[in-house]
C-alpha cells in the first residue's frame, strides 16, 4: 500500500517523505510548488536512494487529486501538509488563506472519499489554542481561539475532520498539532527554504548569521516572560517527521479521530535561539528589537507526554542538534534550492 503525501515537497513534507521512505513505504507525493522547488525531489532520491511517483497539482483542482487516485489504488492514506502557512501573511490576505487552506482540505476529504480512502494525518499547529490559559499545553486545552486567520483556518480543518468522522466511524483520522518545526536534515540536502523574506525564526537568524540578511527584527520585549521575548516550543523537523509515523502506524490499529501534541515540552525565547545559534555555531547575530507583531502571544510550549504515552513517541533531538543542522543546512545552500 502507499501513502499520498500532500505538499510533499515542502519543508516538513519532504522531511516526512524521507522518514515514510526509510522505514519501507511507498509514497505518492503532491505539491503545487508555491513555497518548494522541485529540486527538492531530486534531493530526496538522493538521501533515501528510492524512486517515487509525484504530481504537480494544486488541492483546489479536483479533478487532478481524482486523477491521483485512480491512478493510484494502491495509496490508503493520507499525510496532509499542503496549505499556505505563514501566520503574518494571513492576517493581510485572509481570504486567500481561507479558501486555499479549508476549501483545499475539503475537496481533499471529499476526493478521498468517493475512493475509499479513509485514512489520513493531517498537519495541524499548536496556533489553534490561541493564546493559551496556562502552559505547558495538553491537547484537552480550550480550542478555537486562534489569533490568526492561519490558525483559524487549522481550527475549522480540525473542525471539518470531527464532523467527517463522527458521520462515517469507516474514517481514521490522526491530528497532529506541531509546536515550531526547526532545524534540517543531517545530510544538509533538505531544510527550510521560504520564498522571500523568511517569515519563521530560524531561517532569519541563519541567513543573518551568514549575511545574507542585516539583521533580526525581535518582535517585542516587553512580554510576560523570562526576557521579554516570545517563548515557543522548537522541534527539531526530523522529530517531528518520524512522529507521522507513529501516528499513521496508531489511527490504523486504534481506530477513530485522536489528537496530539507534538513538541519538545521546553519553551526557548527568541533570544535563547539567538544565544544558542552563536554558541554552537560560532557566528554572530544582529538583531534589533522592534514592536510586537500582530497575532503572536507571549508564551506557548507542549506538553507532549500524551504522544509519547499513546504513540509511543518523543523528540530525540534538542537545541544543539536544531541550531547545528539549519546551520549546516544554511552552509551547504546559502541561497537554499537556488545555490
Amino acid at each position: 500500500m502507499s501513502v499520498l503525501i500532500t505538499g510533499g515537497a515542502g519543508f516538513i513534507g519532504s522531511h516526512t517523505a524521507v522518514e515514510f521512505m526509510n522505514a519501507g513505504y511507498d509514497v505518492v507525493i503532491m505539491d503545487n510548488f508555491s513555497n518548494s522547488k522541485p529540486v527538492v525531489l531530486d534531493r530526496i532520491k538522493e538521501i533515501t536512494g528510492k524512486d517515487f511517483k509525484f504530481y504537480k497539482a494544486d488541492l483546489l483542482d479536483a479533478a487532478a487529486l481524482d486523477r491521483i487516485f485512480e491512478e493510484n489504488p494502491e495509496i490508503d492514506s493520507c499525510i496532509h501538509f499542503a496549505g499556505l502557512k505563514a501566520v503574518g501573511e494571513s492576517v493581510s490576505m485572509p481570504i486567500e488563506y481561507y479558501h486555499n487552506n479549508v476549501t483545499g482540505s475539503l475537496i481533499l476529504c471529499d476526493s478521498m472519499r468517493r475512493h475509499g480512502v479513509k485514512t489520513i494525518v493531517f498537519s495541524s499547529s499548536a496556533t489553534v489554542y490561541g493564546a493559551p490559559d496556562e502552559v505547558p499545553i495538553k491537547e484537552s486545552a480550550r480550542v478555537g481561539n486562534a489569533t490568526n486567520p492561519y490558525g483559524e483556518t487549522k481550527v475549522m480543518i480540525e473542525r471539518i475532520l470531527k464532523d467527517i468522522y463522527v458521520s462515517d466511524k469507516e474514517w481514521n483520522i490522526s491530528v497532529l498539532r506541531y509546536f515550531n518545526p526547526v532545524g534540517a536534515h543531517a545530510s544538509g540536502l533538505i531544510g527550510e527554504d521560504p520564498n522571500g523574506i523568511p517569515n519563521n525564526l530560524m531561517p532569519y537568524i541563519t541567513k543573518v548569521a551568514l549575511g545574507k540578511l542585516p539583521q533580526l527584527s525581535v518582535f517585542g520585549n516587553d512580554y510576560d516572560t523570562h526576557d521579554g521575548t516570545g517563548v515557543r516550543d522548537y522541534i527539531h523537523v526530523v522529530d517531528l517527521a518520524k512522529a507521522h509515523l507513529k501516528a499513521l502506524e496508531y489511527i490504523k490499529s486504534a481506530h477513530g479521530i485522536d489528537y496530539f501534541n507534538i513538541g519538545t515540552g521546553n519553551g526557548y525565547s527568541v533570544l535563547d535561539m539567538v544565544k544558542a545559534y552563536e554558541q554552537v555555531t560560532g557566528l554572530k547575530v544582529n538583531y534589533k528589537i522592534v514592536g510586537r507583531r500582530p497575532g503572536d502571544v507571549a508564551s506557548c510550549y507542549a506538553d507532549p507526554s500524551k504522544a509519547e504515552r499513546v504513540l509511543g513517541w518523543k523528540a530525540e533531538y534538542g537545541i544543539v542538534e536544531m541550531c547545528r543542522d539549519a546551520n549546516r543546512w544554511q552552509t551547504k545552500n546559502p541561497n537554499g534550492y537556488d545555490s
